[in-house]
């Protein structure tokens, strides 16, 4: 699944080729992703200058000034600039049609599973069910040791998994959140609410550190997920540890473990981490 880096990436992708340049036109190919496409779309935005392109969380947000169109990438899915004359393939099913320098320029979304999202926000679209719950930005300066300390107080679950809460924390992922306690030398297992303040401020710059070489590399290319050019992020070479079980860890080579937590695969090293 794209997560922060990915989705951060592909902001970056878009927002300097489509800020400031109008819709000419919206091609819905399927009635409905996760949720139902909005209706009459093409009336709504035709014309619309795009003010801005942000992110809260996983989600896109295109700012038209009149209202936001969310865009959520889902379990397989991806956004591309493409021309607005290529023709779709099998799981391309929307485009956002752009003029641009007497071009026409389609965003164009791919979702082989179906699951991302398109929808239109009017009013504060942070106020929106999706993103109202929506936990801290871990890039931000908020989001420090202290924070954490307050926010995990009292907690027995598992580090990993609290950490991959969205709703406490965004957009730390399973490989992220594997990876920032390798950095940070935390055991996943660790009871969330018993890690010491000064582990703590260890964790909060390996989660930056962490998140910050994900989306230098380009964010990490596994199964569906390509740049807004076409492109693959290779930040998987990097990995310390997930997805490596049964290897060498790179800093002691002790082989690096695997187990499951809440249904999903965590990768650690006993050595380093504990």
């Amino acid at each position: 699944m794209p997560e922060l880096p990915e989705v951060e990436v592909t902001r970056r992708g878009i927002a300097p080729v489509l800020t400031g340049s109008r819709v000419s036109g919206v091609i819905a190919r399927t009635p409905a992703l996760r949720y139902p496409l909005p209706p009459g779309l093409q009336r709504t935005l035709a014309g619309s200058r795009l003010v801005e392109v942000s992110r809260r969380g996983k989600y896109l947000l295109l700012d038209f000034g009149h209202g936001h169109v969310l865009i959520h990438l889902g379990m397989s899915g991806s956004l591309r600039l493409v021309p607005a004359t290529l023709a779709a393939e099998k799981h391309d099913h929307f485009d956002l049609v752009f003029a641009i320098k007497g071009k026409s320029v389609a965003l164009r979304l791919r979702d082989p599973r179906r699951f991302g999202a398109i929808l239109w926000l009017q009013g504060d679209p942070l106020a929106h069910p999706l993103l109202a719950v929506l936990g801290i930005e871990p890039l931000t300066e908020e989001f420090n040791a202290a924070w954490l300390r307050k926010e995990f107080a009292g907690l027995s679950a598992a580090i990993k998994p609290t950490l991959m809460d969205g709703h406490r924390v965004v957009g730390i992922g399973n490989i992220y959140a594997s990876e920032s306690l390798f950095r940070a030398g935390i055991d996943p297992r660790a009871a969330a609410g018993r890690i010491s303040l000064k582990r703590l401020e260890r964790l909060v710059p390996a989660i930056k550190a962490t998140l910050a070489a994900a989306i230098d590399a380009g964010g990490s290319s596994l199964r569906d997920f390509i740049h807004s050019d076409g492109s693959s992020g290779y930040f998987q070479q990097q990995y310390f540890v997930y997805g490596r079980a049964g290897e060498a860890c790179h800093v002691c080579g002790q082989p690096v473990r695997h187990l499951r937590q809440g249904q999903r695969a965590t990768f650690f090293c006993t050595r380093c981490q504990r």
